[in-house]
């Protein structure tokens, strides 16, 4: 959440000359409606569900890089079946560059649109350390403070080594 993986997503696919796909916005479009108000409506039980299921149907996608959720990894071995299809990237960000972008749109986001300042940072803080055995899984691991348009090759030249 917040560490820039649809911005740079976009960027680098378009770069790279790679599909593009943000893994909520499939949800989405599938349920024709947004995350917030599956949240709200169904549930954060029915979402993770749903969105296993419509990443599962990313595996048959080619050249594609994929945005999911900061949460994605997280619930049914999501983590791994995603190593086992294909190359993962965790954006690493620290706790107050994540506050400082998720507060321009805490609204859109369901975990966070009641929180206050204060307690947004402590639940990123605590977020973060509650995903970490999940994203310490991932193959390569970047810090967004050091992301540029050039870094999806280097990652990309590393990947291929």
């Amino acid at each position: 959440m917040g560490t820039g993986k649809s911005h740079w997503g976009k960027l680098w696919a378009a770069a790279n000359k790679l599909t593009f796909v943000d893994l909520d916005e499939l949800i989405e479009n599938a349920e024709k409606t947004t995350i917030a108000e599956i949240f709200d409506t169904k549930g954060e039980d029915y979402f993770r569900n749903l969105e296993k299921e419509v990443l599962r149907k990313c595996g048959e996608l080619e050249n594609t890089l994929i945005a999911c959720g900061g949460g994605t990894p997280c619930f049914y071995e999501n983590m791994q079946w995603m190593n086992d299809h294909g190359v993962t990237i965790f954006i690493r960000s620290k706790p107050v560059e994540i506050f400082n972008r998720v507060m321009e749109e805490k609204d859109k986001r369901p975990l966070l649109k009641k929180l206050n300042e204060e307690e947004l940072l402590f639940y990123i803080e605590q977020k973060l350390k509650e995903r970490e055995p999940f994203y310490s899984q991932a193959q390569i691991k970047v810090e967004s403070d050091s992301l540029n348009e050039n870094s999806f090759a280097e990652i990309a030249s590393a990947i291929h080594q």
